[in-house]
Formats: structure tokens, C-alpha cells, sequence
């Protein structure tokens, strides 16, 4: 079994502030050592500036020669390969390389972007950095075909990039519930796309035929915008608040259909854990939700707007054989794409050559 150094510079995955990407990280850890190998996550060094300061940045390059200058020595003997998750120009692996470097262990990445477009600007001395540690891994892992475009274009020498599907940390599908109830979204509540998401939502509502209720599970910052925004439609909306992983498996097994825009979403981890219980999604046709979405439905272009999507709703609402059909073709695909094993098939295939030439 191999030993595998972990690291995430966006957000370690012990932070004690939940977000995608912790979950994201521990998902990663949980998978790559699925198989029993060990996963250590070795470094919480976290290199992100969110304000594009050249005081910043300064200070967090310090501090990552300092942990370079610690792990170099303290990572242990049989470490055979380091994993570093989230590489972007806004938080870069200022530490991997380096230490793979001074120990002679392969580099990869999981989810890293290459923004060109930010190497003049505020953040351009990060975006290099972020740059440079594409170029020192030896496989990159891109969950959407967004990412693919600009890793492809960019790809240095005989860097491999292996698509690695975004994943529920699940070994097999849940029970599936009823499904007879209210639509159902599950979504954060802040201020920018989330909120414009529910904007949507509110819009959309009123195109509905008669009979339809709205179950909201979620809370945050933006709770009392949204609301206001519901407040038209009374008691036909019903807020749920932040619920445990039981509780809103409960929702998900009781709706009849999963509703959320997905409003400059990465890809939302809300549509794998609808479909892998069973339901249909409603959602615009956006880079990376395509991507965990069931293909075929025909998902309505963000500028066909608030008509478009009740003209899909009210189609799935009005059909419970549709409903059905779809639900277990969505269930399918998670099966077989979106689940641990799957993943780690195909992280272990790429990287176990890594492993035999070291």
C-alpha cells in the first residue's frame, strides 16, 4: 500500500468553516485511500488572498518557503506521491512543488484552472505561481470540460490530463424514497450567484400550473432577501433552514422533482446527491452543471430565462412516468459515474505508473 501526501491550499479539509471546498477535500482524502492506501494530509498552510494584495501575497510566499523548508525534512520516508487539490490564481500550490522537488516524488493535481487572463492585474504574481505548479504536475485531474480547455491548451510537455467525474463520497446509491411530493432546492443563501439563483427561482414560480409547493432546504446570510422573495407565495413555500445529512436525504426522498438554476455554479454537488435519490433535475444548461447533469433533457439556455424553466417543470410535474423514467436513468449514471469506486478507478489508473517508475 502507498503512503500519499495531501495537501489543499484553498482551504484545508480540517477547517472548521463548512464549503464546498472542504467537503471536496475530504471526499478526495476518503477516496484516494479507498482502497487502504494512506492519505496524509500534510500541511494546512493556506495560500489564498481573496483581495489581490501584493502585501499578502508577500507575506503568505514567506511563510510557504518556511513550510517548503519544514516538510522538505518532516515528510515521511515512504512518501510515494503528493496530491494537491485546488490550485487556482487565487490560492496556488506554493508549497509542492518545491517539496516534491527537494524529494523526488511526483506531483499531481486535482481541480486546478490556468487563468492566463490574470498574469497582468493584481493577482499576476499568484496566477504565475499557480501557472508554474500546473507545469510541475505530472497529471492534472479536471472534473469539468470548462476546465479542460484552458489545461489543454496550456498542457506542458508530457503532462497527462485525466477527466475525474465530481463524485459523492458514497460506495453504493441510497434507498430510493416516494418521490410524491413538492419540488424541492437546496442551496446556500449569500449574497451574488446564489441569490440570483433564487431570483430565478421567484420568477419562475408564478409560470407554474396550479397545485405545485416548494420545499427550501439551506440557510445563510442572504435568508432574509430570500425570503422576501417568497413571501407572494405564502404557505405553497415552505423553509426547511441548514439540515443534517439524514434530514435532507429525507427531503430529497420525498420531492418530485429537483429545481436549481445553478447560477455560475462549478458543477453543485446538490444535482448528484438529487439524482442519485432518484430525481429528475430542472436546471439551466451551464459549463460544468452539464456536466453532472443527465444528458438528453433538453436544459434551457440561461437567456431562454424564467418561461423556459417552467415550461420544463410543468412538463415533469404533470407526468409521473416521466418523472419516474428520468429518475432512473439519473440514478444509473450516478451509479456507474459519480460514486467513490468509480473515482477511484480512475485516479488510481492514472497514477499508478507514477508510482511504478518511482
Amino acid at each position: 500500500m502507498a503512503r500519499i501526501a495531501f495537501y489543499a491550499p484553498m482551504k484545508s479539509p480540517l477547517s472548521p468553516v463548512p464549503s464546498g471546498d472542504r467537503e471536496m477535500a475530504r471526499n478526495l482524502m476518503r477516496m484516494i485511500g479507498a482502497r487502504g492506501d494512506r492519505v496524509d494530509l500534510v500541511s494546512e498552510f493556506r495560500s489564498h488572498d481573496k483581495a489581490g494584495s501584493e502585501e499578502i501575497q508577500a507575506r503568505l510566499r514567506s511563510e510557504a518557503e518556511a513550510e517548503v523548508a519544514r516538510l522538505a525534512g518532516a515528510l515521511p520516508a515512504d512518501c510515494a506521491l503528493w496530491v494537491t487539490y485546488h490550485n487556482y490564481y487565487k490560492a496556488p500550490d506554493l508549497i509542492g512543488p518545491a517539496v516534491c522537488a527537494a524529494r523526488g516524488l511526483p506531483y499531481v493535481q486535482i481541480e486546478s484552472t490556468r487563468a492566463t487572463s490574470r498574469l497582468t492585474g493584481p493577482w499576476a504574481g499568484f496566477a504565475q505561481a499557480a501557472h508554474d505548479a500546473c507545469d510541475a504536475a505530472r497529471v492534472i485531474f479536471y472534473l469539468t470540460a470548462n476546465d479542460l480547455i484552458t489545461l489543454k491548451r496550456e498542457r506542458f510537455g508530457a503532462q497527462v490530463l485525466v477527466e475525474l467525474p465530481p463524485f459523492l463520497p458514497l460506495d453504493k446509491l441510497p434507498p430510493e424514497g416516494p418521490h410524491g411530493g413538492p419540488i424541492l432546492t437546496v442551496g446556500m443563501m449569500r449574497a451574488g450567484d446564489k441569490l440570483t439563483s433564487y431570483r430565478l427561482i421567484a420568477e419562475t414560480l408564478p409560470l407554474l400550473d396550479a397545485g405545485w409547493s416548494l420545499e427550501i432546504a439551506g440557510d445563510g446570510p442572504a435568508r432574509a432577501e430570500v425570503e422576501a422573495l417568497m413571501a407572494p407565495f405564502g404557505s405553497r413555500v415552505r423553509f426547511l433552514g441548514q439540515l443534517d445529512r439524514a434530514a435532507l436525504q429525507s427531503a430529497y426522498d420525498r420531492a418530485s422533482v429537483f429545481f436549481w438554476p445553478g447560477v455560475n455554479e462549478a458543477f453543485g454537488m446538490v444535482y448528484l446527491e438529487a439524482q442519485a435519490a432518484g430525481l429528475p433535475v430542472v436546471a439551466q444548461d451551464r459549463p460544468g452543471v452539464r456536466d453532472v447533469l443527465l444528458p438528453g433533457p433538453p436544459y434551457p439556455a440561461p437567456t431562454e430565462g424564467a418561461q423556459a424553466l417552467a415550461m420544463m417543470l410543468n412538463r415533469l410535474l404533470q407526468d409521473p412516468a416521466l418523472r419516474r423514467r428520468t429518475g432512473a436513468q439519473a440514478r444509473k449514471r450516478i451509479s456507474d459515474r459519480h460514486l467513490v469506486p468509480a473515482a477511484t478507478d480512475i485516479f488510481w489508473q492514472a497514477v499508478g505508473p507514477l508510482l511504478e517508475r518511482t
